[in-house]
């Protein structure tokens, strides 16, 4: 991907060569696309499961980090010779220890340290320590003394170009302005409409708030380092860690079994990456150091705050005109990743042959930005699927028919590229259907204080399509055991089990009988960390080729040992069987040749993306709400999602993917906002009692999932596109377009809270 991507991979990625040879396309499946338990269900549900912050290691100690409680605040002195002092505490390390006096970059804008003199929000590292038990490296880190020099902070996105707001970096508060993107004249598409409209649509800041909270486990072996660490992407924490610590890759193992949670905010490594293994090595034992929950919301990434103003022209036959979008974020503090692209949905999704967009990104006082499930995609559809339903309203047009209108054929945005499939179409037409759209949309006013109404939203999303690189090895025993050997992340989505469904079903065997290893720099192979919604369209290509180059050689062994044509034999159910008289058939265990070698070996790369196409999910949204008009309290009673992510291939993960996205998304609409101080910065909900994420009570009883598969035979071997982001991408403006069809009240400002929808709905009142 560009730079410009969200899941921009820092520095070069060793290429994959093109595979030797590519299957034919999967027609009917036997075990790919079924509803099946996944391979590792009974550890995770049983508690066997060993996560990184489950790891204990002999001789333990616990690190914990002393955090700057200033959002703009300069160190003056750090004295820590009580906490060196205190009863069971190994090691204090501050910006002053050698060992601790390394740079810190960011992706983008000015570097910084370790531990910064200059701490830029609440929470920077300013010291750290390791002790036998948690609770003594606490009361360690309470015993260290600073003195800081309290700085005045920038709070507000809205004033931090203002020349009068504090100046947070030397080179000013604003990253430099990309170019505006453009097609076509804004001007003409404007006068061409019959119908403009214009609003200014913001969203909050939202904090990832995995269960697991970042952290890791580091052990030194002489001059090697082993991290057992909670993360999306074994191998790109390798490489960063070896790079700040200046250690040959060989040197540093990244252990990632299992993760609780990430959704982009563990794509990389963190401090606590580095400060573990320089705690370790200072006291030759193992440091666990995992993050509290505060420190979560504080350090570790979220989904920035944009405030968008959008202006859009139609005819009155429903034809797009013109969309232009100005907007403006936040990376907070440093400019790491995760933020940009709120335009996309303006200049990709619908037909439209004049579009102008313009991004600006300010720095304030506050965490950095990470990915966060379709990085500025939900902001963007916030806005646009917000704005179609007025455009449709203003020319008295259903919005499903006006969205058909505007259905794009090629990806405008990159050049007129045609899709390799897109489903969008169905996704509306299909989705409208299952969902009884137009019974919801006709009913009825009603005369109580209990409003329903119905929204939907669509939305395509940037990646998705995978690519390389990707190696997967597959084995078969002499006992007709079968291992899997990769090196990607199962982030939650049930990577491992696909995987497994994959080989099973090029082999004819049970999925849950194969052994798996993957997310292991030391004994898997290289895969790109797990995001973008690129991992089951990366990795699922280079293991299906693995186990179809052990499943060409098990036939060529059996046509070897009994004389037979290869194209007469096939694999099936753990035997070599002829086409033609299926009762010629030899047991794999029985082939001299797999006994001879004790295993047969395949190897699978995944090859390039098909060029001059884009490979692109779409889905459309559809719900449900009941609005308390006297309390400004919303229940959504139903959901739909019709996404075309390809083949699915395997119904139940599918379905997970679909319900969890579109709880998240209900967060965005509803409940999720970072609040901080204006008078001190400080964010005054860091914890999960007063940052609401959705609860089981906020989600409806009737979600549904419906699966669009346009048999794209074009975007890799397995036909599989990405699903995870595309789910959360236009939930809240669904939720947001079905709270205006049930009181008449547009909300165009994150989250709906009762008091937001009360205030919006008195403004209307005062209005009319």
């Amino acid at each position: 991907m560009s730079e410009d991507s969200p899941y921009w991979i820092e520095g070069t990625v060793p290429e994959t060569p093109t595979p030797a040879e590519y299957p034919e396309p999967w027609g009917k499946t036997n075990v790919v696309g079924a509803r099946l338990p996944r391979v590792d269900a009974y550890e995770r549900v049983s508690g066997s499961a060993v996560y990184p912050s489950d790891v204990i290691l002999p001789g333990m100690l616990y690190g914990a980090i002393l955090r700057c409680p200033h959002s703009r605040a300069r160190v003056l002195s750090v004295d820590s010779a009580s906490a060196e002092a205190m009863p069971g505490v190994h090691a204090v390390i501050t910006a002053s220890t050698p060992e601790a006096d390394i740079p810190w970059s960011y992706r983008r804008g000015p570097e910084s340290r370790l531990f910064p003199s200059l701490c830029q929000h609440e929470g920077e590292a300013v010291a750290a320590v390791a002790a036998e038990t948690p609770q003594q490296a606490v009361d360690a880190l309470r015993a260290i003394r600073i003195d800081y020099e309290i700085l005045p902070h920038v709070a507000d996105q809205e004033t931090s170009s203002d020349p009068e707001s504090p100046k947070i970096w030397d080179d000013g508060n604003e990253l430099p302005a990309r170019p505006p993107y453009e097609r076509g004249n804004i001007a003409t598409g404007f006068a061409e409409a019959d119908v403009v409209l214009e609003l200014t649509f913001t969203t909050a800041c939202e904090i990832h708030a995995p269960m697991e909270t970042h952290g890791c486990v580091a052990q030194w072996d002489g001059d090697r380092l082993t991290l057992w660490e909670s993360t999306q992407g074994v191998f790109a924490v390798q490489a960063r860690v070896a790079e700040i610590l200046g250690l040959p890759l060989s040197k540093v193992r990244i252990v990632g079994h299992y993760m609780g949670g990430g959704f982009g905010s563990k794509l990389q490594a963190g401090k606590y990456s580095i400060i573990a293994p320089i705690l370790a090595r200072l006291t030759a034992r193992p440091v666990k150091l995992f993050l509290s929950r505060e420190e979560n919301m504080l350090c570790v990434g979220n989904r920035p705050p944009s405030r968008m103003t959008l202006k859009a022209g139609v005819k009155k036959d429903g034809t797009l005109t013109a969309l232009a979008m100005d907007t403006l974020s936040t990376p907070g503090a440093y400019a790491i990743s995760g933020f940009g692209l709120e335009d996309w949905q303006i200049r990709d999704l619908y037909t439209v042959p004049n579009v102008r967009t313009s991004n600006r990104f300010v720095f304030i006082n506050a965490g950095p930005a990470r990915p966060f499930r379709a990085p500025g995609h939900p902001q963007g559809s916030w806005a646009l699927e917000q704005m179609m339903d007025d455009l449709a309203d203003a020319i008295d047009m259903d919005p499903i028919v006006f969205r058909l209108k505007n259905i794009p054929s090629v990806s405008q945005a990159r050049g007129g590229q045609p899709y390799t499939t897109t489903g969008l179409k169905q996704c509306l037409t299909d989705g409208a259907a299952a969902f009884n759209w137009e019974t919801g949309r006709s009913r009825p006013v009603q005369k109580t204080h209990l409003k329903r109404g119905v929204g939907m939203g669509a939305c395509l999303w940037i990646a998705g399509g995978g690519g390389p690189p990707s190696t997967a090895i597959v084995k078969i025993f002499a006992d007709g055991s079968v291992n899997l050997n990769l090196g990607a992340s199962d982030i939650g989505t049930g990577t491992k089990s696909v995987m497994a469904m994959v080989v099973a079903e090029e082999l004819g065997i049970d999925p849950h009988a194969i052994q798996i290893e993957h997310a292991d720099t030391a004994t898997t192979q290289f895969a790109t960390p797990s995001g973008g919604s690129k991992t089951i369209p990366t990795e699922s290509p280079a293991v299906r080729e693995a186990a179809y180059a052990v499943r060409r050689r098990l036939i060529e062994l059996a046509a070897e040992q009994h004389d037979l044509a290869i194209e007469d034999l096939e694999l099936a159910t753990g035997a070599v069987v002829s086409k033609t008289d299926p009762a010629v058939s030899f047991p794999i265990t029985e082939l001299e040749g797999l006994q001879r070698r004790g295993l047969v070996m395949g190897v699978g790369y995944r090859g390039p993306n098909p060029e001059d196409v884009a490979i692109t999910p779409f889905a459309a949204q559809f719900c449900e709400v009941e609005v308390n008009t006297r309390t400004g309290e919303i229940r959504i009673l139903r959901f739909l999602g019709a996404h075309d992510s390809g083949r699915v291939m395997n119904r139940l993960t599918y379905d997970n993917q679909i319900f969890g996205g579109i709880t998240m998304g209900i967060g965005l609409a509803l409940t999720e906002e970072r609040i901080l101080d204006q008078a001190t910065g400080k964010m005054v909900n860091a914890n999960l009692h007063d940052y609401k994420i959705p609860t089981a009570l906020d989600v409806p009883a009737e979600m549904a999932s419906l699966a669009i598969d346009p048999h794209d035979e074009q975007c890799n071997t397995t036909g599989a596109k990405g699903i995870g982001e595309p789910v959360t991408i236009p939930t809240a403006g669904a939720i947001a377009n079905a709270v205006f069809h049930a009181t008449g009240v547009r909300i165009t400002e994150s989250p709906i809270t009762p008091g937001r929808f009360l205030e919006a709905q008195a403004a209307q009142a005062e209005e009319v």
